[in-house]
């Protein structure tokens, strides 16, 4: 009887024993190391993350590819749709750039038809600026051209000449910025 008991009260203090082994050296563990675990999982996740991924598109590609192998008539039916969208495409191309050239031939004609009417009136005398002007006229649907005032510009003297450029440093006065020289400074 008496060893049952001693059996019975040393197998308590063995387990605290190793109890308290064990939370001192995982406490140590994790007071040195902790941060370094912290990330370590999180790493670890991620990769697990990006190659269960992969797996998973590669699984998916090769299902694919074997559902293809199986089955011509479907992938002979993606390559006809496949052209005849293309096909469509193409002629709806093919039908702007027909409307983008007729729009061309209308400009350069009207271009023509006015060069024409510049010259005629050059050549009774007549300024060619007033004749280009009257059209626009005719075609507007404003009020009449008795009722309309023209505004004429004064004649004012320019505030500076055409040619004026702040930032070329060029026509200004006594003042210009020029950079600093390159290289290392002096000093000491």
């Amino acid at each position: 009887m008496e060893r049952q008991e001693d059996s019975l009260s040393a197998r308590p203090a063995l387990e605290t024993e190793g109890l308290r082994f064990l939370h001192v050296t995982v406490g140590s563990l994790l007071a040195s190391y902790g941060w370094y675990i912290v990330f370590s999982c999180i790493l670890l996740y991620v990769v697990f993350q990006k190659l269960s991924a992969r797996l998973r598109a590669l699984r998916q590609r090769q299902l694919d590819r074997a559902a293809a192998s199986v089955e011509p008539d479907v992938v002979v039916k993606r390559q006809e749709a496949l052209a005849a969208a293309r096909l469509k495409m193409q002629e709806e191309l093919n039908a702007q750039v027909e409307k983008h050239k007729e729009k061309l031939k209308q400009l350069e004609e009207e271009k023509r038809r006015q060069k024409i009417e510049m010259w005629d009136s050059m050549q009774e005398g007549k300024s060619y600026k007033g004749n280009a002007k009257k059209p626009q006229e005719e075609d507007s649907p404003g009020p009449s051209t008795s009722s309309v005032v023209v505004k004429r510009k004064s004649d004012r003297k320019p505030l500076r000449g055409g040619g004026y450029n702040p930032l070329s440093g060029e026509g200004g006065g006594t003042c210009s910025w020029r950079p600093g020289r390159r290289g290392p400074s002096s000093g000491g």
